[in-house]
């Protein structure tokens, strides 16, 4: 069967624990509203939870729901791990091996069924799926454009030029669609940088600020027209 050419978009970050899946649930929710039919890929898990003899991914249900449950659970995330460590290690912790050929397959699934396929990473970018590959292979491998996520916080300015640097200097570049700012926890009192990161971003990055998210909100300050961000990926994916 001749592969798709589905738009999508690959979602990383500065760093874990920023608010990934969370961003991504929003823009899934946003798509649906619009009539598109969204689907949402995790190549790969860990820290995994045990729930009627399956290891879920606690990410994977949360983007699955976001995208109105289209397809399976179990293809939003095929590869999935129980140690919170990086899937090569976790993997190895049950005498088993993140396959590589499954990180890349797993896409086709979302391609015959979806109108536009949001992918999560593991980490950032620099971050090890398999002993010798790191989350930018699979971005790079995918073709899609990029959406940063960045933490609204003390040193995002640092992390955030640090990840495009990455992205422009890996192989021969991956584009980035733009950047998110997140703030995945109340911010605290005594961090000042909160009112000026946005726009000090701004001034340092070539690719634009799309969007904020405020603490547990569930839409974007602005509205993003995020079908016109997504890229058809590499037809041999």
């Amino acid at each position: 069967m001749k592969p798709q050419l589905v738009p999508g978009i690959f979602v990383t970050g500065t760093d874990t624990g920023i608010g990934k899946t969370y961003v991504t649930a929003c823009i899934a929710r946003m798509l649906r509203q619009r009539g598109v039919r969204v689907g949402v890929y995790k190549p790969v898990a860990s820290g995994c939870v045990l729930h009627d003899g399956q290891w879920i991914s606690e990410d994977a249900v949360t983007l699955w729901e976001a995208a109105g449950r289209l397809g399976s659970l179990e293809a939003v995330c095929p590869q999935r791990f129980a140690a919170p460590l990086a899937p090569p290690l976790a993997a190895a912790a049950e005498d088993r091996a993140v396959d590589p050929a499954l990180l890349r397959s797993g896409l086709q699934y979302w391609l015959q069924r979806a109108d536009l396929v949001l992918v999560e990473g593991a980490g950032g970018l620099m971050s090890p799926v398999t002993d010798n590959e790191f989350v930018a292979d699979l971005a790079y491998d995918f073709g899609f454009p990029l959406l940063v996520v960045a933490a609204n916080v003390l040193g995002v300015i640092n992390q955030t030029l640090q990840t495009l640097i990455t992205a422009a200097t890996f192989r021969d570049g991956l584009d980035v669609a733009g950047i998110v700012l997140n703030q995945p926890n109340p911010a605290r009192p005594d961090d000042l940088s909160v009112a000026t990161n946005r726009s000090e971003l701004a001034r340092r990055c070539v690719p634009p600020i799309l969007a904020e998210l405020a603490w547990q909100a569930e839409e974007f300050e602005v509205s993003v027209a995020w079908e016109t961000l997504a890229r058809a990926g590499h037809p041999g994916t």
